[in-house]
């Protein structure tokens, strides 16, 4: 049986039976949580700001969803090409660059005076926001697997927390340091957090399991075999995903967008909905975003024992539904404090529905399923608050805000739809075998070690 004795020597100079062998893999979970962290940090920071930025500018509520429409074009183009980076240079230091891009774009939008000029510089924000988030999780997806254990959850709630802190410190800062000098704060503190944190990245390469060598190996023979004897092997490996599998990721990965929509605008509308709509200080404006990321938080710090305890489907129902509740009570609520905790019991609904959605494409799909979910997922997250903008132009704010629900009501209906989905592992990526059941259909722990080590926790019955 393959192990991961490649991790080891790699990373330590020693076999991954020793007892120091797994140090580096520590430190080096240490080091992505706190980018994680950092990554939420500083986008918290940048939206608890938006509403006097929109101020300074003058900007309309469409003028100001257009320029937000930079974040998300500038993070689009960027997710593009961050892939052949990671391929070409190692997810380490592109972790690392984007960091600093990031740190040192986040001062930008405070020197605008105008919609356009905001829209301009927003796309450098959010080149390095997109970069920074395909970084982290490329690297996050190696480490997991050297691992071997589920902990991906960690580092989202990580950046739930980061979101929190950034949110509750922009808030408590408001109202006595203008938007220019409290980014400039951030851009100092995002740089010292990445000298620090980021040397750890770049001692090491991402850690490669061995099973990852010998799949590649085996695919190489079997290719072999097939060209010389002229014919294609049931059981061979097949060099492309089937349709079926194909379809069944993207539609993980439409939960996955419809979930981060509701991040997405609540991250750059809630201090706007609660100041204009609801006649909230600004600082109590912020608690709206601080609320809505320590529930995320919360959610996802217990997200493996709700699993364990509902079950994958049961809890992507439950939390669209209970996160429908939240955002339509958050939106249309008559006080703030009733908004408040409206958009904490959002949060709470929200927390998992992402990483279950991401890990299911995983289970059909493996490495490639992760990638294509999460890009959509991520997109949901970054067209959603333009797309608020420009409803809120049209309608009101509150209103563009109940979508939001809508969606979150929508995952859960198309999570329901797809229950049974994992029940067909992504045996396109290796060798058929018809002397075992299906994987979804064994034990987390009975996965054999040569299977990619992100899939065994979601790869159980989803309506179990």
């Amino acid at each position: 049986m393959p192990h991961l004795n490649k991790v080891g020597t790699a990373l330590s100079g020693g076999s991954a039976g020793e007892p120091g062998s797994r140090s580096p893999l520590s430190r080096l979970r240490i080091a992505l949580t706190v980018f994680f962290a950092l990554d939420g940090f500083m986008f918290a920071g940048w939206v608890v700001r938006i509403p006097a930025i929109k101020q300074q500018t003058g900007a309309s509520a469409s003028a100001l969803g257009l320029a937000l429409l930079g974040v998300s074009a500038g993070a689009v183009v960027t997710m593009v090409f961050t892939g052949r980076l990671c391929r070409r240079f190692g997810s380490h230091p592109v972790t690392v660059l984007c960091a600093v891009l990031l740190s040192l774009s986040i001062v930008l939008p405070p020197q605008t005076h105008s919609a356009l000029t905001l829209g301009l510089v927003l796309l450098v924000f959010g080149a390095a926001y997109g970069g920074l988030n395909v970084a982290m999780n490329s690297a996050a997806v190696d480490l997991v697997a050297a691992l071997r254990r589920p902990v991906i959850s960690s580092f989202h709630a990580a950046f739930s927390l980061g979101g929190m802190i950034g949110a509750g410190l922009g808030g408590l800062v408001a109202g006595g340091l203008s938007p220019a000098v409290h980014l400039s704060l951030l851009t100092g503190l995002g740089l010292l957090v990445t000298a620090v944190t980021g040397p750890t990245l770049l001692r090491h390469a991402a850690p490669v399991p061995e099973h990852t060598e010998s799949e590649r190996t085996e695919s190489e023979r079997t290719e072999s075999e097939r060209t010389e004897e002229g014919t294609e092997e049931e059981g061979a490996v097949p060099r492309r995903l089937d349709g079926r599998t194909r379809r069944l990721v993207l539609l993980f990965g439409v939960i996955a967008l419809c979930t981060a929509y509701g991040e997405g605008a609540m991250a750059d509308w809630s201090a706007l909905h609660l100041t204009q709509d609801l006649d909230a200080t600004p600082g109590l404006a912020a608690a709206g975003y601080s609320l809505f990321a320590l529930a995320m938080t919360a959610g996802r710090l217990s997200g493996t024992a709700l699993l364990e305890r509902l079950g994958q489907t049961r809890a992507l129902v439950a939390g669209g539904v209970t996160a429908a509740l939240g955002m339509l009570v958050g939106a249309l609520a008559p006080t703030a404090w009733l908004a408040l905790a409206g958009f904490a019991v959002a949060g709470l609904g929200l927390a998992n529905i992402f990483p279950v959605a991401i890990g299911r494409a995983g289970a059909l799909a493996g490495p490639g399923g992760v990638a294509a979910a999460s890009t959509l997922g991520y997109g949901g997250m970054l067209l959603g608050p333009p797309a608020i903008g420009f409803l809120a132009e049209w309608f009101t704010l509150p209103l563009a805000l109940t979508t939001v629900a809508l969606l979150a009501g929508a995952a859960a209906l198309i999570g329901y739809a797809a229950r049974n989905a994992s029940a067909v592992p992504a045996e396109s990526t290796r060798p058929a075998d018809s002397t075992r059941p299906a994987d979804s259909t064994r034990p987390a722990d009975s996965v054999r070690p040569a299977e990619p080590a992100h899939r065994p926790e979601l790869a159980r019955p989803a309506d179990e």
